[in-house]
């Protein structure tokens, strides 16, 4: 491998040694303990890191693992934490990185939780929550805006955009339905319509795709034996995995009895890690609407509340799940007391969140590995993060209508349309001034969300 110097002579690049267990557990913490700003900073976070300061991985490798992890249901920077450190050091490795991503979040949302559920009917910590519900409503619509330059790169990807959101908001289709749908027009698309669908969503990896990285100087000296399948690769991984991630729902049912929140918990959540596909946005889609009104564990203000600390917290934002178990548990308490039964439906919730993806990617990660270059399965991927715009264009329209509005009416299909006379004009005063600040000013989600919190407090006491 060779680079050019400054005076035009080409000289060699070379690729930095392989990290040593303990080294890669320190630099796994420190992601783990930095990774503000939801999916998109924690995968900017890592890709700074590992591509460009360290070389760990190469641009085409991390861009490869980020399409698997993007194709899969759960949060998928964790899950490319738990990829990436699987490629270094095996099972170990990927266990690890996906820990210490998890539990420094995990720790502070539990904290968060207990403090909200305490507290929540304090005047202060209201008017703090109003401000916060306004800076979220901002931070959606931010993701909207960051993943749709990304993704919508040309008029069909825009198309499946729009159909996705209709599908949703309108006709209120399933959502692992329109994932699937997505990712089989991107397949067919990239046989018909090559210019159109080919490419990854995610971009190219331009001159540095070129540079090796340490994964890439372990294959070539045969050091990545383990990212090769083996005849009962399958069946062992699932013999292991899958009794660890539902035997705990299997024995607290029988225990509790299937009517409890904590088999509810339980059964709800893992069906949310088999079916929410791409990334945290969509899967708050699509869990917002199940607790708040199917289940009735909460309201769409704590929903959004939740959410507000979920985004101050390192860690996947899907540990707004952690919220809502608590929530729930708190409320349904029953022979526990209510702070023990919530960090109890805490504990479960990021069970049976969390394990799934350790099982997906030790699943599926070597038979992935082996179809690097599939071109239909990067236009299939391209297509689903296409249609995940829509599904977080719906999150973001459903936000805006339960913090802007005090009332929301259902007109034809179902369809959700806010009462103008509820306008909250301070909460719509809040949320302009909160995306004035994310947009124009270019301030970062955390001081936005900080700074909304004042004003609330602010706007409140007038």
């Amino acid at each position: 491998m060779t680079a050019l110097a400054k005076d035009g002579a080409a000289r060699p690049v070379e690729t930095p040694a392989v990290p040593s267990f303990r080294e890669a557990t320190r630099l796994w913490a420190k992601i783990g303990l930095l990774s503000f700003g939801g999916p998109a900073g924690q995968i900017a976070l890592m890709h700074k890191e590992l591509v460009e300061e360290r070389r760990w991985i190469g641009e085409e490798r991390f861009l490869h693992a980020l399409n698997y992890c993007m194709l899969l249901p759960g949060p998928e920077a964790q899950q490319l934490a738990v990829y990436i450190g699987w490629l270094l050091h095996r099972t170990a490795g990927g266990l690890v990185a996906g820990l210490l991503f998890v539990l420094p979040g995990a720790l502070v949302m539990l904290g968060l939780s207990s403090f909200y559920m305490l507290y929540n009917d304090a005047p202060v910590v209201e008017a703090l929550f109003f401000g916060v519900k306004a800076a979220v409503l901002a931070v959606v619509v931010e993701a909207v805006i960051r993943i749709g330059k990304r993704a919508l790169r040309n008029r069909a990807m825009v198309a499946i955009a729009v159909a996705a959101f209709l599908a949703i908001y309108v006709l209120k289709l399933p959502f692992p339905l329109i994932v699937l749908a997505a990712g089989l027009i991107g397949w067919i698309g990239s046989r018909f319509a090559p210019g159109l669908f080919s490419g990854s969503a995610h971009g190219k990896g331009g001159a540095d795709a070129d540079r090796r990285g340490v994964v890439d100087q372990m294959f070539e000296r045969g050091e990545l034996g383990h990212t090769l399948p083996s005849r009962w690769h399958a069946v062992r991984t699932i013999a292991i995995w899958l009794p660890l991630w539902l035997g705990p729902v299997a024995i607290i049912a029988l225990i509790a009895g299937p009517a409890s929140v904590w088999a509810q918990l339980g059964g709800f959540f893992s069906l949310m890690a088999v079916v929410t596909f791409g990334g945290a946005y969509a899967v708050l889609a699509y869990v917002a609407q199940a607790a708040v009104t199917s289940f009735g564990w909460l309201s769409p203000g704590e929903m959004v509340d939740g959410l507000g600390l979920a985004e101050t917290t390192p860690g996947p934002l899907i540990l707004v799940l952690q919220f809502v178990g608590f929530t729930a548990a708190y409320r349904h308490a029953g022979f526990a007391s209510p702070l023990l039964a919530g960090s109890l439906g805490s504990l479960l919730t990021l069970w049976v969140t969390f394990v799934p993806c350790f099982f997906w990617i030790f699943l599926g990660a070597p038979y992935i590995e082996q179809l690097r270059q599939n071109k239909a399965l990067a236009a299939a991927l391209g297509a689903i993060t296409a249609a995940v715009v829509g599904v977080i264009m719906n999150l973001a329209l459903w936000f805006a209508l339960h913090v802007v509005f005090g009332k929301v009416a259902s007109v034809g299909w179902g369809v959700e349309v806010p009462v103008l006379s509820s306008l909250d004009w301070r909460a719509a005063l809040l949320s302009a001034a909160a995306m004035v600040a994310m947009f124009r000013l270019k301030l970062g989600m955390l001081p936005t969300l900080a700074g909304s919190a004042l004003a609330g407090l602010a706007l409140l006491a007038l």
